[in-house]
């Protein structure tokens, strides 16, 4: 009887033992859904959740498939005159009207996204390069060298964007002979970057110094990791948040930039298309055919807009305080 009993118990306790883990560590679906998600991970999450990040989205991406395919959006060339529909009112032949050279402002507005994208882009790109590697190096290794590449900084900080811009275009590109279209382009993208790398310098700086004082960081230098280990693998990664907000921001404001350089005569300018350029062609007829601005001018405003937007969604959602 005792044997029985035990046997039982014994037979009986087994697929209790075995089955008790479960409930306590779940399924491993569970286990993968609880699984704590990361600074990206919970971004990706609170921006999926914020309207404005798709509307600022969406239109983002329409004005990159327009830049990228302006023929999916009109088969008419650009640069074609036809004087006789000069600053013509839009119509069902013009969507939005003639210029003054009886070009199709439709056709120029679609092509002319083009160039103040990439503009923006690859200025913004060069921007936080420039003030990434700078800030990184200035807050990793502090003192003398510290001092001496932020008060660098602050000599470019200290000039007024657009006289230092003007400075450097008009010494470098005078306006005589036939424009060089890259040239042109490339010196724009230039004089923004060295103009506002600062701004991300001191952002990344403020970072590093914060990231360096981390346990992570003083274990990796204990184990013996060389600084450029330490600030590309240990560093790098959980400094680029702020920077990426920043990026978001100055993206828009650098193409708002162009338009002003364009407008002002010392950035593009003809054959070029870009939308800066049809504003600065518009400034002479802004009272009898408003036209020439109105369309080029809104895309404007709706782009720079719409990287705005996107900025202040990803702010807030890589913020801890937002939380």
């Amino acid at each position: 009887m005792t044997d029985r009993s035990s046997a039982s118990l014994t037979s009986g306790a087994g697929p209790d033992l075995q089955e008790a883990p479960a409930p306590a560590g779940g399924s491993p679906a569970q286990a993968k859904a609880e699984k704590p998600r990361g600074l990206w991970g919970d971004a990706w999450r609170d921006l999926s959740r914020r309207p404005m990040f798709w509307i600022a989205a969406a239109i983002i991406l329409v004005l990159v498939v327009m830049a990228i395919f302006p023929q999916l959006f009109t088969s008419i060339d650009p640069t074609h005159k036809d004087l006789s529909r000069m600053r013509e009112e839009p119509s069902a032949e013009g969507w939005f009207g003639f210029d003054t050279q009886g070009r199709d402002i439709y056709a120029r507005t679609i092509y002319g996204a083009r160039a103040s994208i990439v503009v923006g882009v690859l200025a913004t790109l060069a921007t936080v390069l420039l003030g990434s590697v700078v800030g990184l190096i200035a807050g990793y290794f502090g003192g003398w060298l510290d001092n001496l590449l932020s008060r660098f900084g602050e000599i470019f900080l200290g000039l007024p964007f657009v006289l230092g811009a003007i400075v450097i275009l008009t010494t470098l590109n005078p306006a005589t002979g036939v424009p060089n279209g890259t040239k042109i382009m490339a010196l724009v993208i230039m004089s923004i970057s060295i103009l506002s790398w600062p701004i991300c310098m001191r952002i990344m700086r403020s970072a590093a110094i914060t990231a360096k004082q981390q346990d992570y960081v003083k274990a990796a230098r204990a184990l013996g990791a060389s600084p450029a280990r330490i600030i590309v693998r240990h560093m790098l990664p959980n400094c680029l948040a702020p920077v990426l907000v920043y990026a978001t921001i100055a993206l828009g404001g650098f193409i708002g930039a162009e338009a002003t350089l364009s407008f002002l005569g010392i950035g593009l300018r003809d054959p070029i298309v870009s939308w800066g350029v049809m504003i600065a062609d518009s400034r002479d007829y802004i009272t009898i055919a408003p036209h020439l601005l109105l369309f080029p001018a809104g895309f404007l405003v709706v782009t720079v807009l719409a990287f705005v937007m996107l900025g202040d969604a990803v702010r807030d959602a890589l913020d801890p305080k937002q939380k």
